[in-house]
């Protein structure tokens, strides 16, 4: 199977897996819905599979490319090159509250690299106090995981934590045949909406991922036993979360209850 497109080879190292089906694209466009009255990010453009159909409804599109090569070929584009402000950096180290102007929240979208859009996403959450909205294309396994619910396989720390943060909306569902190369594994399209307010009251967001990140760690055991080193046996009888429950059992408000009993207790 060739790795190369448009006279690009696919880097590994990269995660690169380039969107050629017209009709995919413009169903992505089509839910993204460009205007220029909005602030346009786009991580990881590309061949420009994206990116073009986009700048045909825009004047002005921030891209963030980490790929030397396909960043010079994006600044030599024809007709894209006058429109594009190009980044060449790790979208997984990049401050996006920096492309914030005029008090005007972002909007992000792009088709992720699968070898790192979970780190991603998480870095992403740290900025969406800055951000309209996302439109990602990932492994359809992630954004099962994002959508994900209490007492479902495919529920994790990447669900509760994506859930205090952004209202998650699977948008469209993806072939591997939609890429060159075609990757091993479905992909789909997500959209992600950041909450004005979060859905429940943190004292600290830290200590919500900290306690999920030990419970879903060790999912298989009973909370009490997971969570032994944030709260001991005598204080779950302040909690109305029942220490026999398991990682996947919990809801986000429920997570936000040790979360908070976490943070307030100095001896946790």
């Amino acid at each position: 199977m060739s790795k190369t497109h448009l006279g690009h080879t696919a880097r590994k190292r990269f995660g690169q897996n380039f969107l050629h089906d017209e009709y995919i694209i413009d169903k992505i466009v089509g839910a993204i819905a460009p205007r220029n009255d909005q602030k346009m990010v786009e991580i990881g453009p590309g061949l420009g599979a994206l990116t073009e159909p986009v700048c045909e409804q825009i004047d002005q599109l921030t891209v963030i490319e980490l790929d030397r090569d396909l960043a010079k070929r994006l600044r030599h584009h024809p007709f894209m090159q006058s429109k594009l402000t190009i980044i060449e950096q790790d979208a997984l180290n990049f401050d996006f509250a920096s492309l914030v102007e005029n008090e005007k929240k972002i909007r992000v979208f792009g088709n992720l690299p699968y070898n790192i859009s979970t780190p991603l996403m998480f870095h992403l959450f740290s900025f969406t106090g800055c951000i309209e909205d996302m439109h990602f294309m990932l492994q359809q396994e992630v954004v099962n995981r994002l959508a994900a619910g209490p007492n479902h396989k495919n529920y994790g720390r990447l669900s509760v934590m994506a859930q205090y943060y952004c209202k998650v909306m699977p948008v469209l569902p993806v072939p591997p045949s939609a890429f060159k190369p075609a990757p091993k594994v479905d992909s789909a399209v997500v959209r992600l909406i950041p909450y004005e307010q979060p859905p429940v009251q943190l004292i600290n967001v830290e200590k919500l991922n900290q306690v999920c990140a030990m419970a879903f760690n060790q999912r298989r055991k009973t909370i009490r036993n997971s969570l032994k080193e944030l709260i001991s046996g005598e204080q779950w009888n302040a909690l109305s979360v029942s220490p026999d429950l398991r990682a996947e059992n919990l809801s986000l408000t429920q997570y936000a209850e040790l979360a908070n009993f976490v943070a307030s207790n100095s001896s946790a």
